[in-house]
């Protein structure tokens, strides 16, 4: 599917479902607000990466949290669907902002309930290494872009996990991520472990040499 959306490009990754605050000042961008809340317009936000703007995700607001005596505005906008990014324009028609052609995404709804099961049973393991709260999510809900900005990938990684358009394969590729990154994290534990220890006395059995 084909479409024509305003751009509001930035450096970094938004991801259907997601819940995204944003401060909008820029009077291209205040015109924007005003077009999203009076003609319930949507919008794209394309990923800026490797100076180039390949693939986004449209966006719609969802609520304006706080307005500025500037014109400048707090909202809250939300993932809808990925997509690719045909053309860009500068200007989009007569409006301040730009534009762009896009083409959508067929998401493919292929993710299986073992697939999630490992990914929940590894996220779980990769926050108690860390030592720090689980995320509260439903686990029967849970989908591959639930905590994707909330383990460890960096921006190059997210991108990558934009592009794929499979549930199964997105799952695959988180999993993959965790299995690598969990060994990594439980040396470093030891390690820090190890540190601790230096400078307290130890007790250590003697070494028995007689039979050698």
């Amino acid at each position: 599917m084909i479409a024509t959306l305003p751009m509001f490009p930035l450096e970094l990754v938004a991801f259907p479902g997601e819940e995204l605050p944003l401060h909008i000042f820029e009077l291209r961008y205040q015109q924007l607000l005003e077009d999203c809340e009076e003609e319930k317009v949507t919008f794209g936000i394309p990923t800026y990466i490797n100076k180039r703007l390949e693939y986004g995700t449209e966006m719609e607001l969802l609520k304006v949290v706080k307005r500025y005596p500037t014109g400048a505005s707090d909202i809250i906008c939300k993932g809808i669907r990925v997509f690719k990014l045909v053309d860009f324009y500068n200007r989009l028609d007569d409006r301040l902002y730009a534009g762009g052609t896009v083409q959508f995404y067929n998401e493919i709804k292929d993710g299986t309930e073992a697939l999630r099961k490992q990914f929940v049973q590894l996220l779980t393991s990769f926050y108690k290494e860390l030592e720090i709260p689980t995320p509260v999510v439903d686990p029967e809900t849970i989908t591959s872009y639930t905590l994707s900005h909330k383990m460890g990938l960096t921006i190059t990684q997210e991108y990558e996990l934009l592009q794929i358009s499979s549930e199964k394969e997105r799952y695959e590729y988180l999993i993959q991520h965790l299995t690598i990154v969990l060994p990594t994290i439980r040396s470093v534990n030891r390690t820090k472990e190890v540190i601790k220890m230096n400078g307290h006395f130890k007790n250590f059995d003697p070494l028995d040499f007689e039979n050698l």
